[in-house]
């Protein structure tokens, strides 16, 4: 991926997971290159710490509050170019600093690409909920489209996961294709959901690192 979105004096946000990682190295390369003025937005701890030690300019949305480009990873991505995220716990941040960029570009395994969401990701759908709402958030959500809602446990300690934000994440298992920017909606009106996984008319171009090495484009298209 040549990062040709990428000029002098931008803003980009700086997103979490796996496939960041070699975007932020190359990223730091041309900085460096071509002595670039780059600031950079985390999505998360893990993204601050990454912007960190390739030695990028790290600053926050109260000093810059529009970006330019947002860069991220995605557990799905279905042929709308929807997206399941929040496989690592960071959904909410990822889409504030997603949904106030210019352009936000998706980078992605070949495997994550479906058809339609639910196709490769089998562990359901993020949804981050205040800590006293997660029973009543639970039962509302499978009352209201079926599936089954879970609670994500730690793995290395006793409890739930806790985000960034000192929130719990369901992990919502549909058990159907449904229409997902109205679940969208209907899943953020009910109370104590803080943010859902689902992003819909977000990205406006995934790429796809394929199996032979190459990188596939697939664009937003034009209405």
């Amino acid at each position: 991926m040549q990062l040709k979105l990428i000029y002098n004096n931008q803003v980009l946000g700086i997103g979490s997971g796996s496939t960041i990682v070699p975007v932020v190295h190359r990223l730091a390369e041309r900085v460096k290159q071509e002595n670039l003025n780059i600031v950079c937005i985390p999505t998360s701890f893990q993204a601050r710490q990454l912007i960190l030690q390739n030695d990028l300019s790290l600053s926050d949305l109260d000093r810059h509050p529009e970006l330019d480009v947002a860069f991220d990873g995605a557990d799905e991505v279905d042929s709308d170019l929807s997206l399941i995220k929040g496989g690592g716990g960071c959904l909410t941040q990822e889409k504030i600093v997603a949904g106030y960029a210019k352009c936000f570009v998706v980078v992605a395994d070949y495997r994550k690409n479906s058809k339609n969401l639910g196709e490769q990701w089998k562990k359901g759908i993020p949804i981050e909920v205040i800590p006293m709402a997660y029973v009543p958030v639970t039962r509302a959500v499978t009352r209201k489209f079926g599936g089954v809602a879970e609670l994500r446990m730690a793995v290395r300690k006793a409890g739930p996961v806790v985000t960034d934000n000192g929130n719990f994440i369901l992990d919502w298992k549909f058990d159907k294709v449904h229409k997902w920017n109205e679940v969208n909606t209907a899943i953020k009106m009910i109370p104590g959901v803080v943010e859902t996984g689902l992003f819909i008319n977000m990205a406006d171009v995934v790429y796809f690192g394929m199996e032979d090495g190459s990188v596939r484009a697939c664009e937003k298209l034009a209405l």
